[in-house]
This record gives structure tokens, sequence and C-alpha cells, in this order.
């Protein structure tokens, strides 16, 4: 059983056909297809060696054993977005498949260390809008009373629709027992942007994912006539959160970071008032964990100085945070040098999207993610594309990698 890289390509499409249809692939968590899909991965797993279950945080493990209990971990998702891509998830997921049955025939299914595969549950959080909900609970960061006031867009409760799937919420953090062996842990995905694209490279190695401060920012005006109110005397509360757009652009790009201002609305909303509210929210995110407390600091003192000249007033609200989060050093070197060996070139990047690779370096276990170029720059959309020649090196790529950290883990002891 001798690697095959194309045999990924055409599960991939398998999968597709299965689990997707004309608007794009439809493997949202929790539900019917997600489960259709999961159960697809087994049928492929009944021809190897290996045990396989599922944790209390609805994650699927599959298990080589090795001669050690010290464990080499690959992972991805099988779930999506509505109307998603082909590759976002179930590339990392069926790569490692692929990996897994190299490294059972290259050690005649015993390797010096145990290798698993696992299939992490609502990663993308499409559904009830929290992701990476699988790998937090199984990485220690998840806080059920957080989450159980989730519902869906038909008032589905999440606590309902994980315990139609065999999962607890109260008893998710029971996952985390999975980790106790976990000496690194590999990741491939679709780059998701157009770095790689731009460079003209198939494959890059990933140093950390970005750092996230999100916020709701609300500036509060007047309401009053839009006819009778001479422009000088307004109070406009939009005209204030307005210019926090082009500043926002202007900071990241001092700072080298990223930001979005992905929504905005008013109050009373009609076209005879002035603004009296507007809300915005921000995300901003970098690799550094202080260029990022600096792109905050900036976009706060800009939202007074605008608050200011506006004669109203403006609060913050924080949404979400997390800190940036750097990849094992030794493990990137090796995936570098992995991606050379198979297509002579490499490059090293940041991941601006978060992964579950995150929660899983945050738990403290050694980990490195690999990207492959994403055609276009697009994903979570049914365009979403990658040339098959660069999945088939992605794959090749993985096994390199894997065959790298299984010999350093064995020689370890």
């Amino acid at each position: 059983m001798a690697l095959q890289p194309q045999r990924t390509v055409a599960e991939l499409k398998e999968l597709r056909a299965l689990t997707g249809n004309e608007a794009g692939a439809q493997r949202v968590a929790w539900t019917d297809t997600w489960l259709e899909a999961r159960a697809w991965l087994r049928t492929k797993l009944d021809d190897l060696p290996v045990e396989t279950h599922m944790d209390a945080a609805g994650n699927v493990w599959s298990t080589l054993e090795g001669a050690s209990e010290r464990a080499l971990l690959i992972g991805g998702h099988l779930d999506s977005v509505p109307n998603g891509g082909w590759l976002d998830g179930c590339l990392n997921v069926l790569a490692g498949l692929e990996v897994l049955r190299h490294l059972c025939d290259t050690y005649g299914g015993r390797p010096p260390v145990t290798v698993r595969l696992v299939d992490w549950a609502d990663e993308e959080g499409a559904r009830f809008g929290r992701s990476l909900l699988g790998s937090s609970a199984c990485c220690g960061t998840l806080n059920p009373d957080d989450e159980r006031g989730r519902t869906d867009k038909d008032g589905v409760a999440l606590p309902d629709a994980l315990r139609r799937c065999g999962v607890e919420l109260d008893r998710m953090h029971e996952a985390g027992t999975e980790l106790q062996n976990a000496a690194a842990y590999l990741e491939l995905h679709i780059e998701q942007g157009p770095v790689l694209l731009d460079l003209d490279k198939p494959l890059g190695a990933v140093l950390g994912t970005f750092g996230v401060e999100r916020h709701a920012v609300t500036f509060h005006g007047q309401a009053a006539h839009s006819g009778s109110t001479p422009m000088e005397r307004r109070k406009d509360a939009f005209l204030a959160a307005a210019k926090m757009s082009p500043e926002s652009y202007a900071i990241a790009a001092r700072r080298g970071g990223v930001c979005t201002i992905g929504s905005c609305t008013t109050k009373p909303g009609i076209v005879t008032s002035v603004v009296e509210e507007c809300r915005i929210t921000l995300d901003q995110r970098h690799l550094d964990a202080d260029a990022l407390a600096m792109m905050l600091a900036d976009a706060k003192g800009a939202s007074e100085r605008f608050a200011a000249e506006g004669r109203v007033t403006v609060n913050w609200d924080r949404l979400w945070r997390i800190d940036p989060i750097l990849f094992d050093g030794a493990l990137i070197d090796l995936c570098d040098e992995a991606i050379r060996e198979v297509c002579g070139t490499s490059h090293r990047l940041p991941s601006g999207p978060l992964h579950d690779a995150a929660e899983v370096a945050r738990a403290g276990v050694p980990t490195v993610m690999m990207f492959v170029q994403s055609l276009h720059g697009i994903s979570h959309n049914k365009i979403e594309d990658t040339q098959e020649e660069h999945l088939e090196l992605a794959v090749a790529a993985l096994a390199k990698l894997a065959d790298k950290v299984v010999a350093r883990l064995g020689a370890q002891g």
C-alpha cells in the first residue's frame, strides 16, 4: 500500500459527490449530511488495523498502535460551512488517512510511535456560531456555560443538537484524556488566501495563527429631523463611525496586520432621521501580540477623536479575543524541509484564520500546519479550488513530514 496521493484526490471527489450539491459542500456539523460523511470515512478506515471511536466531545479518533504510547496526531475536520468548498477541512482528514495508510505499510502495521488520525467536531461553528467546538473541549478551553444558550436559525438548542449526535455538553471536557500521550500534531490545510498563489508556490510552512481582537464599537449621537436640522448642528453617529473604516485600514497597514469592519447597524434606521446610534463590528488580527495591542489602542484612540469631532460619544464592547499562537519551531523547520524535498521550494507564512491546530498548540502539544495553495485565494465558497497537482504534492509532503516526525519521536524513545 505505497503512498498514493491521487487516491486522496479521488476520495475528495467521492466525498464531494456524496455530501455536496450545485451550491457547494453541505457538511454542516451536527446535521445528517455531516453524519453521513463520517460514516463514509469509517468505511475507508475499515481496511486499516486501527481502533476508531468518538470521544466525549464528538471528535472521532482512529489509532494505529505503535511500539511506543507516545503519539503523533494528524488532524482535520469533515464539517463545512453551508455552500462551502470541496477542500476546506476534509483535505486535512483525507490526506491524513492516506498518510496513515502509508505509515501502516512502511512499518508493517506497527510504527515506532502510535499514530492517530482525528476528525475534529464542528471546527467551522457554522450552525451555532461557536468555532473549534470539539478541539476546544478536548484542549480544555471550552466553558459549557458560555455555550449552553446557543440556538441555530431554526431555534434548535445546541445541547439538543449535540445530544442527538451522542454528545453531552457538560461532559465534553472528558475528551481531554485523548491528549495524554500526544507528542506532536500535524495539520494540512488549504491556505484560504492568496499569498502562495501570488508567490507561485505550491506549499508553505505555517508559523502560527493570528491573534484576534474583536469588538463592537457604538457611537451615540442625537436623532433629529433630516430636513430641518442644519448640517453644522447635527450629532450624527454614523458620520463618526464611517470615519473608522479608512482609519482602521490605515492602522492595519501601519502595524502590519489585518482588520475588517464586518457589520454596521443604525438607529432609528429611517431615511428621515439623523442617526442617533451606529454600531460597527471591528475585527483586528496580527501574529505579534504587541503589534495587535497597538492596533487596538490606535483604533480606540481614533474612535474617541472622531467622536469628539462629531460631538457624539463612543463605547467599546469586546466580543472575543485570542492571543497569537506560535507553532513549534522544530516542527516548522521539519515542515519546511519536507516541502522543499517534495517540490523544491517553500515559504513560511502565518495563518489569518483560526484552525483546530491553534487549540492543540494552546494545550501544549508541539504543533505545525502546512498550507497548500488556494486558487483565486478564495475559501468558504463553492468556487474554492486547488490544482490537483498541488493537492498530490501536499499529500506527499505531509507524508514526508510525518516520516520525519515519527523518526524523531522514535529516536527520543
